[in-house]
């Protein structure tokens, strides 16, 4: 029988961690202390993993069913949905590398062989105090891309 929300509001910790399931390896997961924890239980690959969905009442009911129809879209297309979260969070953590001021300081870096260190200096001067409040705010053209 699906969950229902005053099921979960409801539920009370006990000595181990207790777990109510709402079908399709979806389920709360009541710690000792009373933290509920929304998981999915799924098989990749002939492995059984484990996906956590997020933190009960942070996420709602309906919220984590969504998610949970997301993640099973993924798996059924044979992609792992926890490999798939994985990736994405790396991507998101590389579109920082793309801000003006990561491509400045490696592009002056790879110029700082070839030029005195004087002109470096007043180049880095230069990228710090004009060019990076201007240019910042804006978006790099690789990093448009990323953004649709």
């Amino acid at each position: 029988m699906p969950l229902s929300d005053a099921a979960v509001r409801n539920a009370t910790p006990a000595d181990k961690p207790v777990r109510l399931f709402d079908g399709g390896g979806l389920y709360v997961e009541i710690s000792p202390k009373g933290a509920k924890l929304w998981r999915w239980k799924y098989r990749f690959g002939g492995k059984e993993k484990r996906l956590a969905l997020g933190v009960y009442p942070e996420v709602s009911l309906a919220e984590v069913r969504a998610q949970h129809l997301e993640a099973r879209k993924v798996l059924r297309s044979g992609i792992d949905p926890g490999e798939k979260r994985r990736v994405d969070r790396l991507v998101r953590v590389d579109r920082s590398q793309l801000s003006f001021a990561a491509v400045a300081a490696e592009l002056l870096a790879l110029h700082g062989k070839k030029n005195s260190v004087l002109t470096m200096k007043r180049n880095g001067r230069i990228v710090e105090k004009d060019l990076n409040p201007e240019v910042s705010p804006h978006l790099l053209l690789s990093d448009q891309s990323l953004a649709t």
